[in-house]
């Protein structure tokens, strides 16, 4: 009995949760208002060199997210000036329940609403709720060389990034959270996932190029800068990330 009260009581928090994202979703694929992100550290690893790089963390680390947004959305006039404002939040000290690996859709569906409702009961931020949440969980380099494969829920206002806790990853750090941060409202990948190459024509920040290779941008979904059909490489910086049209349309920015 207890058990099936508990299964009931998830059920009942999950179907608030899902009823208050889809509102959200109606709300923010209009893009009149700025949406609020915020960014709960986690200390992935347990170790002091990324506890203390989490001690540091202010919101400047992570502007560049917002004025890249920005500067891509200027192109159409019915978007707000600024569509994302990023803010730190207190540190997270739980782990979230991680993806499936290989997991079917209905392994995936169910870890997605653990997801959530872990998430609910994770918020460590004693401000009004935000409308996107991104949990970042660091590690120091030292201790691990490959880090793991990063999720943003489709539409879901939750990602969870993997990310370095060293100065000098900020840059590929905050790209691989903005990648995130778009699928939350709705943009795809545009890459294949076993090789890690960007898609033709979609992954590509200028499909129409002549010659097509190299190509000198990522498409922000595409993930990489392609350099022949079969190699391509991370870009180094936002001034290297376009955000295509059809990423646009996927999260309704389009022109009139």
């Amino acid at each position: 009995m207890f058990r099936q009260l508990r299964i009931l009581f998830a059920i009942v928090i999950l179907l608030f949760v899902s009823a208050s994202v889809y509102l959200t979703q109606q709300r923010i694929s209009s893009w009149q208002n700025p949406l609020n992100v915020y960014i709960y550290p986690i200390n992935a690893d347990g170790s002091q060199a990324t506890q203390n790089y989490i001690d540091r963390l202010t919101d400047n680390r992570f502007v560049d997210i917002s004025h890249y947004m920005s500067q891509q959305a200027a192109t159409y006039p019915n978007i707000t000036d600024e569509p994302f404002i990023l803010t730190v939040s207190p540190q997270v000290d739980s782990l979230p329940p991680p993806p499936p690996i290989g997991g079917n859709i209905p392994q995936i569906m169910w870890w997605s609403m653990k997801l959530r409702l872990w998430s609910w009961t994770h918020n460590t931020d004693p401000r009004p709720a935000p409308d996107i949440q991104i949990y970042v969980l660091y590690y120091d380099p030292s201790n691990i060389n490959e880090l793991p494969h990063s999720v943003g829920l489709a539409k879901g206002l939750i990602g969870v990034v993997h990310a370095f806790s060293r100065h000098q990853y900020n840059q590929s750090n905050n790209i691989v959270i903005a990648h995130e941060l778009m699928h939350t409202v709705g943009a795809s990948d545009k890459y294949d996932l076993t090789s890690s190459q960007p898609y033709y024509p979609i992954g590509y920040a200028e499909p129409n190029k002549q010659p097509l290779y190299p190509q000198r941008h990522a498409e922000l979904m595409g993930g990489r800068i392609p350099l022949s059909p079969n190699s391509s490489e991370m870009p180094r910086s936002f001034y290297n990330i376009t955000i295509g049209p059809i990423t646009a349309t996927e999260i309704n920015w389009h022109n009139p």
